[in-house]
């Protein structure tokens, strides 16, 4: 197999399994649209990466974080989460303009960050994207009935005392994180169907956590596989078809009867 393929399969593997469990936290707290923010708030990072000659990815990090960080303060000021969100998704998206706009010359892989190129991915990235799989499931193991009880039930979480406020503010650092990781590999265009269809399809068969989670990996993994082979064999651009073949199967999965999956039971808190 060749090198850029065997890399770019093993980086949508990577990716599967870490927007299977961002995705699913994002999904059980109803926040879906916070990846679109955050992804869009990544443009004026990117934009004003290009204006000062800096590294995109870099800048684009800054405003991934920043922007999630921004939303979770407007909301506990008082702002609806959901018009927070589109402060920060406005704001991104001017930014970018406004400081493409100012660069000098033509951004040549603009078109990359926007529509994502998963045989771009590298040996670093490979390694990057590694170590943040390894981390996001440590935190997990390390701290899942504690996750699923703010995912569930934020207010419950702080009435019974857990720190709710700390494991939102990791979580939302991890969801910036992997947000930017992402770009490049599936583009800012498409990234928020990655997080939100797996989770979408694994919910005709079971509403736990824990279940969920891991039949979102498998949704996860068979689309991104899958659509990496259709754009071999079709030569398409790979996301469009990872996103196609997910919309595909979440259609599929809409026709039969819900039922429950035999799958390992949630991890219980009290």
């Amino acid at each position: 197999m060749l090198t850029f393929m065997l890399n770019a399969m093993t980086g949508v593997i990577l990716i599967s399994i870490a927007s299977a469990m961002i995705g699913t936290y994002i999904v059980t707290r109803r926040m879906v649209f916070i990846s679109g923010g955050i992804t869009h708030a990544c443009f004026g990072g990117l934009g004003l990466g290009y204006y000062l000659g800096w590294s995109p990815m870099a800048m684009a990090a800054v405003f991934a974080v920043g922007g999630a960080l921004g939303v979770d303060r407007l909301s506990r000021a008082g702002a609806r989460r959901d018009s927070a969100i589109a402060v920060i998704w406005a704001l991104g998206m001017a930014l970018g303009i406004l400081f493409i706009f100012m660069t000098d010359g033509y951004v040549p892989e603009l078109n990359t960050f926007l529509f994502g190129n998963v045989l771009t991915i590298t040996q670093t990235d490979l390694w990057i994207f590694g170590i943040y799989d390894v981390a996001l499931l440590l935190f997990y193991l390390i701290f899942f009935p504690l996750i699923v009880t703010v995912s569930f039930d934020p207010d419950f979480a702080r009435t019974r005392h857990l720190p709710a406020e700390t494991i939102t503010f990791i979580m939302t650092v991890f969801t910036g994180v992997a947000i930017v990781l992402t770009i490049r590999m599936i583009g800012i265009m498409l990234l928020m169907s990655l997080v939100s269809l797996p989770q979408l399809i694994s919910e005709r068969f079971t509403r736990r956590y824990l279940p969920l989670m891991l039949l979102s990996t498998c949704m996860s993994l068979s689309g991104c596989i899958g659509g990496l082979w259709l754009a071999w064999m079709l030569n398409v651009p790979a996301s469009a078809a990872i996103v196609i073949l997910l919309v595909c199967i979440y259609g599929i999965a809409s026709l039969l009867p819900r039922r429950r999956v035999p799958l390992p039971p949630p991890l219980h808190t009290r």
